[in-house]
């Protein structure tokens, strides 16, 4: 039986890449002490000969805070998740609703495969020395171009000249794949005290959905 294509595959194919991206890669220097990370990319899905590539923008607090937002080739929002510990909200504008469930569901219905905050920020920042219970693989200037835990594995394809940082992180998990290209990569710059807070869910009157409407949203917007 055929699987079907991880939910936000539909979602991109639906949004495409706009070309407003920015055309100079830039990254600022790793510091000893990473409290937060932001940034541009664009993520590119691959399942059974289906692709899909849209344009994030992303915004990490460590150790377990999180926001990932999918912009429109108008530069709208799209949609917008939101991390926190060990929960997740995917929260959609144009429809005023969210549907909250565990961290790992929500990563795994959206991308066909979960990746824990701490972990992804430690292979961007090209520290793979800090990951735990992963099995690494590196190249003669002693950077990290591989690892693997449990069914998850990545590759670095290409690093930022003259860093350990990764430009293009490739994500697999059996017939699942996500190309996540870097374009733009910042540290410990002052985060806006709204960044992460959700009380306009309730102010503006979005309503709770579960994934099966969310699902049918995602799958209404990619037919058309």
């Amino acid at each position: 039986m055929r699987k079907s294509a991880p939910a936000l595959l539909l979602l991109f194919s639906a949004l495409g890449l706009f070309s407003c991206l920015p055309s100079n890669p830039a990254v600022t220097p790793v510091p000893p002490t990473v409290e937060s990370m932001e940034g541009f990319a664009t993520l590119r899905l691959a399942r059974g000969g289906e692709t899909a590539k849209s344009k994030l923008s992303f915004l990490f607090r460590l150790p377990g805070q999180g926001r990932v937002e999918v912009i429109d080739p108008l530069g709208r929002t799209a949609s917008i998740l939101f991390l926190d510990g060990e929960e997740a909200y995917l929260v959609l504008p144009g429809r005023r609703a969210y549907w909250k469930s565990s961290r790992d569901e929500v990563m795994s219905k959206l991308l066909g495969f979960a990746l824990g905050l701490e972990d992804l920020a430690h292979i961007l920042t090209g520290r793979g020395d800090l990951l735990s219970g992963w099995t690494l693989e590196r190249d003669s200037q002693g950077r990290v171009i591989r690892g693997r835990s449990e069914d998850v594995q990545f590759e670095v394809r290409q690093f930022f000249e003259e860093s350990p940082i990764p430009r293009l992180l490739v994500l697999i998990r059996a017939e699942d794949r996500g190309s996540l290209r870097i374009l733009r990569l910042s540290f410990n710059q002052p985060l806006k005290e709204k960044a992460f807070q959700l009380f306009f869910l309730e102010e503006s009157g979005y309503r709770a959905a579960d994934w099966n409407e969310v699902e049918g949203w995602i799958r209404e917007t990619a037919e058309r």
